[in-house]
């Protein structure tokens, strides 16, 4: 069975860094896309970043250019860097994993069967 345990996160100031970190076990990690999404109180959640076939990489359009998604076959983790942080960046992230996910549907949260625990992310203006 797969599980994702998530890590990292806190509290930055605006224009700061953070780097979660989603590790993957109970699988070929090679062969899953891996995704971040992410969701504040009362709200859909909403694609950040996805990476698929180990190195393509799609982003939303309010996080292209900040942030940065990896992925690292020999740790069996994939990384969300995050860069110049905004206050509306805060919500509860979220890695998630499938073995199956078409192109078209890389930013659509029911294509990924495995969610992380969630972890929150607070940016102060």
């Amino acid at each position: 069975q797969v599980q994702l345990v998530q890590s990292g996160g806190g509290l930055a100031q605006a224009g700061g860094s953070l780097r979660l970190s989603c590790v993957f076990s109970g699988g070929t990690f090679r062969r899953y896309s891996m995704v971040w999404f992410r969701q504040e109180p009362g709200k859909e959640r909403e694609f950040v970043a996805a990476i698929k076939g180990g190195t393509t990489t799609y982003y939303s359009d309010s996080v292209k250019g900040r942030f940065t998604i990896s992925k690292d076959n020999e740790k069996n983790t994939v990384y969300l860097q995050m860069n110049s942080l905004k206050p509306e960046d805060t919500a509860v992230y979220y890695c998630a994993a499938d073995a199956s996910v078409i192109t078209s549907a890389v930013r659509m949260k029911e294509a990924y069967s495995y969610w992380g625990q969630g972890t929150q992310v607070t940016v102060s203006p």
